[in-house]
């Protein structure tokens, strides 16, 4: 039937699940607030601007040649109203990246500075984000060097804009220097925000005693180390290993009563499972439970794939199905390691359940995992629901899935 695949990279489910969601949300908070006061025409616009603006956004959303989106792009940035809207520029920037289309991301973000926002330090600031999640830190570093030609004033905030982007393009090496030297240089003085994304960089680079220290540093300025401060930490204790530690930061973030959420019991559970204690992570679930904190994708995702490495299908199963009661969608990776495991255990028809949840879905798994299922179901003589699996392929409405029916 295939070997199982026996998985469990810590850093994998931390970056699609937690880290980049984590990182955005410690640069852009303070930084959207700026934009749009910064940005806003609100009180002088029009209705036909705003709709206007709109209409450009519907148009680029449903743009599918990038070609074209690029070019869409262009004309609808010369309407100021459409210049407020950060998150069609930052949908734009990431199908243009994710496409590896980097020419094109240049080409939309260097047309933005023909326009007097450019003179904002908004504006600078929300276009070194964008290149920052594009992964081009050098053109980001660009944008912020700029800024002093153009006489506008480079503060906490694009240098906040400038370490996430740095981050982001995970440079993590070139963090601590930046944050250093060029805060010093241009006098600026590093707040929360700066700290967190050093923290980032250093957790994310396995430096946890360098971590450790920058908190350290951070408190004696007088700073308080908030709930994203401590979740950093969390994650990189736990997620390299280090479970005692993150014990450790658990009783520090408590003792400065700040309230864990359901990121901070994720990191938990992650190490958990690391150190094969999943009775002690299932306790941690009916304790975020008793809290009312919801379990999301990443929690369901971490038992299953805990008690795929134990061995021990029953309970992967009872999870894989908790995860389809609540709601939360279920991610790629897992069901890449729970199909095969299923086969190897015997269980055709759980195997069989898993792909038609995939094939009724927009979830994507490699097409052989579902031909193998269909494989296994025919030799069991199980015609009907391997039929079942291949009519669905056919049927996707994501992408066409090239099964066939084995001839027995």
């Amino acid at each position: 039937m295939g070997r199982v695949f026996l998985f469990w990279s810590p850093l994998k489910p931390s970056i699609n699940l937690y880290s980049e969601h984590h990182t955005r949300k410690i640069e852009m908070s303070s930084l959207c607030r700026l934009i749009r006061r910064t940005l806003s025409t609100a009180t002088t616009a029009t209705a036909t601007d705003s709709t206007k603006a709109k209409s450009f956004c519907k148009e680029i959303y449903k743009e599918r040649n990038l070609e074209q989106l690029v070019e869409k792009f262009k004309i609808a940035s010369v309407d100021e109203d459409f210049r407020t809207k950060p998150s069609v520029y930052k949908e734009a920037v990431r199908r243009l990246a994710a496409a590896r289309k980097f020419n094109y991301v240049e080409e939309i973000l260097e047309d933005q500075k023909q326009y007097k926002d450019i003179s904002k330090e908004g504006f600078n600031a929300h276009l070194i984000s964008l290149y920052g999640s594009a992964g081009m830190f050098d053109n980001a570093r660009k944008v912020f060097d700029e800024m002093l030609e153009r006489n506008c004033a480079q503060t906490v905030v694009s240098f906040n804009a400038l370490l996430g982007a740095c981050v982001n393009s995970k440079k993590f090496d070139e963090a601590e220097g930046l944050f250093k030297g060029l805060s010093k240089e241009l006098d600026i003085e590093p707040d929360l925000v700066s700290y967190n994304t050093v923290l980032k960089a250093f957790c994310e680079m396995g430096s946890m005693d360098s971590a450790v220290t920058l908190l350290d540093e951070m408190e004696k300025k007088g700073l308080e180390a908030d709930l994203i401060t401590f979740n950093t930490l969390l994650h990189g204790f736990y997620a390299k290993g280090r479970f005692v530690d993150g014990e450790r930061i658990w009783e520090q973030m408590k003792e400065k009563n700040v309230e864990p959420d359901v990121r901070s019991y994720n990191a938990k559970l992650l190490g958990l499972t690391l150190e094969k204690r999943m009775e002690d992570a299932v306790k941690v679930v009916e304790e975020m439970k008793s809290e009312g904190i919801q379990l999301d994708t990443f929690s369901y995702s971490t038992l299953i794939r805990g008690f795929v490495n134990e061995r021990d299908l029953k309970k992967a199963k009872h999870w894989y199905h908790e995860i389809g009661r609540s709601g939360c969608k279920r991610d790629k990776l897992t069901l890449e390691g729970l199909i095969p495991f299923a086969l190897q255990k015997g269980d055709f028809m759980f195997a069989y359940g898993i792909c038609k949840d995939v094939l009724c879905s927009k979830l994507l798994v490699q097409n052989a995992l579902i031909q193998s299922v269909v494989d296994a179901l025919a030799k069991e003589s199980r015609m009907e629901a391997a039929k079942e699996l291949v009519n669905l392929g056919d049927e996707h409405h994501t992408y066409s899935y090239k099964l066939n029916l084995p001839s027995i």
